[in-house]
């Protein structure tokens, strides 16, 4: 099973060294920003399946950060668990009037912290917001990201596929096959980082398939970056004589032995003005 991704936001250094100490040792890939801003711009490049957010930071309070994230369309969807000193019963309000999904006060349990963060994660797989091997939106939430979008000007939506990805799983299992889904995932927020806008958006479309929305002024070479990137970084899925000869074996020994290319990205490309039959 591919990691959780955690962003800790949080700018006490034996508190951050602290969580993620103990969320690496739960199996979490963590994160970590001492600043609001810098928070920001790993949430938006990271994509992480849940973000602790200190309210006091140097830079910006963290309420402020929450309202940037919200309001972003490729973060608005990613569960926020607070962590704050401040208990006033205000300040909770406020946070989740922001759109936080938790709220813990200073000193915590960590044990019940990592209850909390489990939950947090586990609700927003079970209401099916989130596909839970990549973290990515899904169902409802993209087609309500297309109805919001669809009588605009200025966009674009791209279909991908993991090709050749069922016989990837078939020969090598599905742990194998969740880092690959994992990996994709990670190459489409870093390309969205480095081409799109933070009103751009993805979503996991089924076990394989993406749906990506971009206000891109380079559809180009937002297409051939994420192509070319999956391309490179997919290697690192495949054993040295698979990825040696270019190709995995199915059904070896039998009449039914196949020779199937390695994964790629299959990308199909539609302007706004198009009127879509988005399947989600």
């Amino acid at each position: 099973m591919s990691k959780k991704r955690l962003l800790i936001i949080e700018d006490d250094a034996d508190l951050a060294e602290l969580l993620v100490t103990f969320f690496n040792s739960q199996g979490y890939e963590v994160l970590q920003a001492d600043t609001g801003l810098e928070g920001i711009a790993l949430a938006r490049s990271k994509f992480p399946n849940l973000i602790l957010l200190d309210v006091m930071l140097p830079d910006m309070q963290g309420f402020d950060v929450c309202q940037e994230l919200r309001m972003a369309t490729l973060t608005k969807y990613i569960p926020i668990t607070f962590l704050t000193q401040r208990d006033a019963r205000a300040d909770k309000v406020a946070a989740l009037e922001l759109g936080a999904d938790d709220y813990v006060t200073k000193p915590f349990d960590i044990e019940e912290l990592r209850l909390r963060v489990q939950g947090s994660i586990r609700r927003a797989t079970r209401d099916h917001l989130h596909e839970p091997r990549t973290g990515l939106p899904t169902g409802r939430l993209i087609q309500d990201e297309y109805e919001r979008l669809r009588d605009r000007e200025g966009w674009h939506y791209l279909s991908l596929k993991i090709a050749h990805f069922d016989a990837f799983r078939d020969l090598y299992g599905f742990i194998a096959a969740d880092q690959a889904l994992a990996l994709a995932s990670k190459v489409l927020t870093e390309t969205i980082a480095a081409f799109g806008t933070q009103d751009d958006f993805i979503g996991s479309s089924g076990e394989n398939t993406f749906a990506v929305f971009t206000h891109t002024h380079d559809i180009e070479g937002f297409r051939t970056s994420l192509i070319q990137n999956f391309k490179s970084r997919i290697e690192s899925v495949y054993n040295f004589s698979d990825l040696e000869q270019g190709y995995i074996v199915v059904g070896k020994d039998t009449l039914q032995e196949e020779r199937i290319p390695l994964m790629s990205i299959e990308l199909t490309t539609h302007v706004a003005t198009e009127d879509l039959d988005l399947v989600v």
